[in-house]
């Protein structure tokens, strides 16, 4: 009966570790500090629109804020090259988001139905985006302002999502794979669900934070 009880104590403890262990972010030895770098310090003309911080995201309320987007300092000097290179198609970048603090990528989780789990990061490992080396974008028309036209909305949770998806219209893939190949070329990897969403090659190097945009900026 004592063994019982001490098997019974073993276990509660376990699973009460693991729950407390959710309340803040993974911890991992050897990581680079943070050199988080505010993209539009880097070219004012990248354009921000960072959904988060309005009604009009897929959460339906603003969970950021501040409309800002840092990344690790190498990834953000190569996002501000690729803007260059656009400029001279007469269109340009526009970001939705970049680095995210580790408790929104819980409250994502939190909210987001089982079955569309796949396009959200579970917290329990952390999310690229956590570690500043993941960016969400697009491209837009330098002229009018406007995006230009791609299979899917941004956060659709859809087959149209897809990287690979051979829907929509040839001007629509034509734009996706645009990108893709512009952010390949400068060392990003596109998501295998999310045609908007791309990694860092060196995500890995990085430590997983649950800081605010006011600390970023100071980092």
């Amino acid at each position: 009966m004592l063994r019982s009880r001490f098997a019974l104590l073993a276990v509660f403890l376990i699973l009460s570790f693991q729950a407390v262990a959710q309340d803040g972010p993974p911890k991992e030895n050897g990581k680079r500090e943070a050199h988080l770098t505010e993209l539009i310090t880097l070219d004012p003309t990248i354009k921000l629109d960072i959904r988060y911080a309005t009604d009009n995201n897929f959460v339906g309320k603003k969970v950021y804020p501040e409309a800002r987007a840092f990344l690790q300092k190498p990834a953000a000097k190569r996002i501000a090259r690729i803007h260059q290179k656009l400029r001279k198609q007469g269109l340009g970048l526009v970001i939705f988001d970049g680095y995210r603090p580790w408790s929104i990528t819980k409250l994502f989780w939190e909210v987001t139905p089982e079955d569309k789990r796949k396009f959200v990061a579970d917290p329990a490992k952390g999310s690229k985006h956590n570690r500043g080396c993941a960016i969400d974008l697009s491209i837009y028309d330098l002229k009018s302002g406007k995006l230009v036209e791609m299979p899917s909305d941004y956060d659709e949770f859809s087959e149209r999502a897809s990287p690979d998806y051979a829907g929509g219209t040839a001007e629509q893939r034509a734009n996706r794979d645009l990108l893709r190949k512009l952010m390949e070329d400068e060392g990003f990897i596109v998501n295998a669900n999310e045609w908007w969403h791309f990694d860092y090659k060196d995500w890995e190097k990085y430590a997983i934070y649950d800081i605010s945009f006011g600390e970023a900026a100071r980092k």
